[in-house]
């Protein structure tokens, strides 16, 4: 009789537990989701790319930025995001190159033949990748909201490897869900003022969002 009792006890223990961890899981991607599409740095780039060279080459800066996601959410999930805040001079050297890079594709971007996307279309996949990954772990920013965002749905109690399993994968999912609408956004913008025989402004639209993306690195 003690037995059963106990088993029913557990059964209702981790019913309760299961529970729990749904409701967290459930908060948590809502609460990711709206920030995720908030018009952030990372937005207004691949919106930005999505004008200068399309969605389908997007996806391979797409990939970079969200390995850089991955990276902080790892770091911040083990606490190394507290020692790296503690250290100004590495976010520096990544905000500025990061920089350098976005003015430059800005510089190409708008001296290219009108309507035309040679400029931007010429970087490798790796150097898209690489541009994403740099705008991703170079903004302090990022890592300071991961170290708020990311313990308050972490179980002390549960094993942590799991829990950050569950949660990266879930951050990288909505991440690329918005990135893949921002991105889409602006190559249909693109496609718009092509068909209104505006393709003047495209260049200058993608420009501009690069140059602000670029300010906003080194200023944040």
């Amino acid at each position: 009789m003690a037995a059963a009792d106990s088993s029913e006890n557990s059964a209702r223990r981790y019913e309760g537990d299961a529970c729990v961890n749904s409701a967290r899981i459930l908060a948590f991607c809502g609460s990711f989701f709206l920030i995720a599409m908030s018009p952030g740095l990372c937005m207004t780039l691949a919106m930005s790319l999505g004008i200068s060279i399309g969605l389908r080459r997007t996806l391979w800066w797409m990939l970079g930025e969200l390995a850089g996601i991955a990276l902080v959410g790892s770091a911040a999930m083990l606490g190394v995001a507290a020692l790296l805040l503690g250290a100004p001079r590495v976010f520096t050297a990544f905000k500025f190159v990061g920089a350098a890079y976005l003015l430059w594709m800005a510089w190409r971007s708008w001296h290219s033949p009108v309507g035309g996307l040679a400029a931007t279309s010429q970087a490798t996949p790796l150097a898209l990748c690489m541009q994403g990954f740099l705008v991703a772990v170079s903004n302090p920013k990022a890592w300071a909201f991961m170290m708020a965002l990311l313990p308050p749905f972490i179980d002390p109690k549960a094993p942590l490897a799991p829990q950050m399993a569950l949660l990266l994968s879930l951050m990288i999912v909505i991440e690329f869900s918005a990135l893949l609408i921002y991105a889409w956004g602006g190559r249909g913008l693109s496609e718009v003022l092509l068909r209104r025989g505006q393709a003047q402004w495209l260049n200058g639209i993608a420009a501009l969002l690069m140059v602000v993306v670029a300010g906003w690195l080194v200023l944040g």
